[in-house]
């Protein structure tokens, strides 16, 4: 079984409708230990995603992640532009004329991407930032590599779940929440919750 290029486009534009039903709770979540904004930016983001999309359809897998990248770099606010756009960049590498792609070239991409944030970042597990969903979610995805595509999409998504939720007692160390000290343990990074809402649908969407 392969993730084809219309199964990646339809993943995108689902996006669109994740960040904007859950902008509210990501801002929430980002109003207790941040600017409040995350859930605005990610809905801002990938509305602007599906409208490059839409308006001119990329040729290759490589093409699509590109469009993203740029797109959220330009139109997300604050840290997350600039990371998630990292991300999709990284991810985009070896993708060039590619229509499809086996379960070992998408774990390869999400590493690619995942490597790329923590460069950004210069953050680690343990931190509180999006890092603690993405890690698990990429050590799952090894870990189930000969169940399938659609049972290690599933095993990287409840793993990011995990990692999300694991956030809460930390003590972030990065970010502006780091600025609170203690006062930022209790709460579930906001940016560990959109990376596992992106896992989560592609888990829907490609498995």
């Amino acid at each position: 079984m392969m993730i084809t290029l219309p199964q990646l486009i339809d993943w995108l534009k689902k996006l669109d409708g994740v960040y904007t039903e859950q902008k509210d709770f990501l801002s929430k979540l980002d109003s207790d230990i941040g600017d409040g904004d995350h859930g605005v930016n990610m809905a801002r983001g990938f509305n602007a995603v599906l409208s490059a999309i839409e308006s001119s359809p990329p040729a290759d897998i490589c093409a699509a992640f590109k469009t993203v990248s740029m797109t959220l770099i330009k139109t997300v606010g604050g840290a997350s532009g600039p990371l998630y756009g990292t991300f999709f960049l990284r991810a985009a590498a070896d993708f060039t004329g590619k229509q499809e792609l086996d379960l070992d070239a998408w774990t390869s991409a999400l590493e690619k991407g995942i490597q790329g944030i923590e460069q950004l970042g210069k953050a680690q597990k343990g931190d509180k930032t999006m890092l603690d969903a993405w890690l698990p979610a990429l050590t799952a995805l090894k870990e189930n590599g000969g169940n399938g595509i659609k049972a290690a999409l599933k095993a990287a998504a409840d793993a990011a779940e995990e990692g999300m939720k694991a956030t809460i007692p930390l003590q972030a160390r990065k970010g502006r929440a780091s600025y609170l000290g203690e006062r930022s343990i209790g709460h579930q990074d906001p940016g560990a919750t959109s990376a596992f809402l992106l896992l989560q649908s592609a888990a829907g969407i490609l498995g």
